[in-house]
């Protein structure tokens, strides 16, 4: 399913243009890579997704969050109901299927119409806007080190180092977790850049380096360098990115995919 994984093109529109590269690895320490991504074009979505759970059932969660975030959006406008109905998905596969139990995923999504964008994510994949002068974190990370943070026990670099810096306080997939879904809306100008990424991308390099990186070139090209330094400074887990830079004249024409692969998705991974 090449939708899902290792994705680097681009979308044209006649009047409306979105580049975008989007790319996955395992990293240099985890055998297999449990993030999902996608990009939909047609939806104005993209999709990047971590997966947790031992036995490969952290690809199967992160699998069925990006496609049913996709089957949603092709019924309805909402991202943060398409993820609240991806947070339902994993539970009742987990249900389902008892080697699953405890299987979850971290989200980071966008939807575009025009330039007009909705954002939402849960856990510490990450969303930042990259114009030509500074790189703005977009998303707030669902995890204790922020709640440190934001009650003054915690100073940023002191988060990036701390031995709890990992947890996180919110994830896709656990009924007895009320689920909060972190959202925000903007508009992206020409030329500005948005950055998507997991948390093996910005748990190697600071928001500088990611602006430095993310900021130079073609998109793929910086995608590919982003990935690479990542993995220079240890790839300790699995990367994801996606870079997205739009030109608008006018609010595309959307056509729905059909998407309904989710069943087949969990028998495979069986």
């Amino acid at each position: 399913m090449p939708i899902l994984r290792r994705t680097i093109t681009a979308m044209h529109g006649t009047e409306n243009k979105i580049n975008y590269a989007i790319h996955s690895v395992p990293g240099l320490v985890r055998a297999h890579n449990e993030d999902s991504i996608l990009s939909c074009p047609e939806l104005g979505l993209w999709v990047i997704a971590d997966g947790m759970g031992g036995h490969e059932r952290g690809e199967v969660a992160s699998a069925i969050v990006v496609a049913t975030i996709a089957e949603s959006l092709a019924q309805q406008d909402s991202l943060e109901v398409a993820i609240h109905a991806a947070n339902q998905a994993i539970i009742q596969a987990a249900k389902l299927d008892p080697t699953s139990k405890g299987m979850g995923s971290t989200v980071v999504a966008v939807k575009f119409s025009g330039a007009e964008y909705q954002l939402a994510w849960v856990g510490d994949s990450r969303a930042y806007l990259l114009t030509d002068s500074a790189i703005t974190p977009l998303s707030k990370d669902h995890s204790w080190v922020q709640v440190m943070i934001d009650i003054g026990q915690l100073g940023a670099e002191e988060a990036r180092n701390h031995p709890r810096k990992n947890e996180i306080t919110q994830c896709l997939g656990y009924a007895s977790l009320e689920l909060e879904v972190g959202v925000a809306h903007g508009v992206l100008q020409n030329n500005q850049r948005l950055l998507l990424c997991s948390d093996g991308l910005h748990g190697e390099l600071n928001d500088q380096r990611l602006y430095a990186l993310g900021i130079q070139g073609e998109l793929n090209a910086a995608v590919s360098a982003l990935i690479s330094a990542a993995n220079q400074a240890g790839g300790k887990d699995n990367i994801s990115c996606a870079l997205l830079m739009g030109k608008f004249a006018a609010a595309p024409i959307v056509a729905l995919p059909k998407l309904g692969f989710f069943q087949r998705l969990l028998r495979r991974k069986t």
